[in-house]
């Protein structure tokens, strides 16, 4: 239910350099004594990325302003969770003196890094990029053998989105229904889009921000009432998956018509969906407040949970939600959740692809998922994610740069019994995008 990775991913790390001229030879990383401003801080590149050399010595004062420490670190953790830890500087070619080129060695991948070092006495770097990481021998079916790995259940699709339909590339338990948390919110875009192209709405209608949940990045503590576009709501739920703007939205645009919405766009088993749930009922039946309606509603068919849900509107408010239950683990992710396959979620996709609307790709382009670096090899890289004790989706809709053919990226895992390690499957997904990239 809470978005994953909606922390700012920085891949590029650069200022204003200043200007040189002086020429350098090539860096031997295994040399004692490095001979340029360039070179030695090539050489620390290892200890840099290792957290074993202060931020604040290694950097200017000028780059420090421009990129905070805890966005660097974040940044180098997402690195290395993918690619293991740092381990050699490869090579280290420069520019000039103070610029240059670093191939920097992971244990699982070699990044590229552009460096630029400033001409004060401390050379401290004014400007660093990774432009891009690259895993030897990678392969779908490795990373297929390290997804089946994960505790708990998972699945994946790689496919190509064509005229044809879509076409797998690679994929497991692509059939299989799993708890998905807020990827579910690409029907309720799905659905909005449906009805401003059909004339209902516009994206630049005002409405008031009516509804609020539990966990809402954008609009925790805002006034109620306050006024927004439809845009607006639809960027805060896709981006950075918030709740309240997700729950005005479901009570702007119909619980029923987004479920409509769901079998239209292909979703094999839709019942685990009737209702659907708004973010704030869900947490509220998971929470040790509603021990008595929670059985009910997980036995009962459509029409007694819709019944149910209809009869305690007053009840399944932000103000009944308790926090506290969702501090220790996974809470009911096989019953009282939102649930697709991917292969659900690669049609979701399609048809979010069909409806031609920028508004929609632009929603689900500002926050990638992946970050920069993953994301070079894509035109257009849209994506949402889904996240809680236990349960974690990642999903992707890419064209490719290459020969601007379009792909889905979809995986899930779910685990009743312990909390999902996200960068790990971050890693995962980010290297079947990669291979996708090919």
């Amino acid at each position: 239910m809470i978005s994953v990775f909606n922390r700012l991913a920085v891949a590029m790390f650069a200022v204003a350099l200043p200007a040189s001229t002086t020429l350098a030879q090539s860096a031997e990383t295994t040399a004692p004594a490095p001979a340029t401003a360039f070179d030695r801080r090539a050489a620390q590149l290892v200890d840099l990325f290792a957290g074993k050399l202060a931020f604040a010595d290694y950097f200017d004062p000028s780059f420090q302003k421009a990129i905070p420490e805890a966005q660097f670190k974040t940044f180098i953790g997402g690195l290395i969770a993918q690619y293991g830890k740092p381990v050699a500087v490869d090579s280290a070619t420069p520019t000039s003196g103070r610029s240059g080129t670093v191939l920097l060695r992971f244990e699982r991948g070699v990044a590229t890094v552009l460096l630029d070092v400033g001409a004060t006495a401390d050379a401290r770097v004014t400007g660093l990029r990774v432009t891009g990481v690259t895993v030897a021998n990678d392969s779908f079916d490795k990373v297929a053998a390290e997804i089946a790995a994960l505790p708990g259940q998972t699945g994946f699709l790689v496919a190509e989105l064509g005229d044809a339909g879509i076409r797998p590339l690679a994929s497991a338990n692509a059939d299989r229904q799993f708890a998905v948390g807020s990827t579910i919110k690409l029907y309720i875009l799905d659905e909005l889009a449906a009805q401003v192209a059909a004339g209902k709405r516009k994206w630049s209608d005002v409405v008031p921000l009516s509804h609020f949940s539990f966990s809402s990045a954008g609009t925790a503590n805002w006034p109620a009432d306050t006024p927004v576009t439809l845009q607006t709501l639809a960027n805060w739920m896709i981006s950075v998956s918030d709740n309240g703007a997700t729950d005005t939205l479901i009570h702007l645009i119909g619980r029923e018509p987004v479920e409509t919405r769901m079998r239209a766009a292909g979703h094999s088993d839709p019942s685990r969906n009737i209702p659907l749930l708004t973010t704030v009922e869900t947490f509220a039946l998971k929470g040790n407040n509603f021990n008595d309606l929670r059985p009910v509603f997980i036995k009962g068919d459509d029409a007694a949970q819709r019944k149910l849900i209809a009869s305690n509107q007053n009840r399944l408010t932000l103000a009944n939600v308790d926090g506290i239950s969702f501090t220790d683990g996974p809470r009911f992710i096989d019953s009282l959740e939102w649930f697709a396959s991917p292969n659900d979620i690669a049609r979701l996709m399609v048809d979010l692809r069909a409806r031609q609307s920028k508004t929609l790709l632009a929603a689900m382009a500002i926050n990638n998922g992946v970050g920069p670096v993953a994301a070079a090899d894509w035109t257009y890289l849209g994506y949402k994610g889904g996240a809680e004790n236990g349960v974690l989706s990642m999903s992707l809709l890419g064209q490719r740069k290459s020969d601007e053919k379009w792909f889905v990226v979809t995986a899930s895992w779910n685990n009743p019994e312990a909390n999902i390690d996200t960068e790990r499957m971050a890693g995962l997904v980010t290297r079947l995008l990669a291979l996708a990239a090919k």
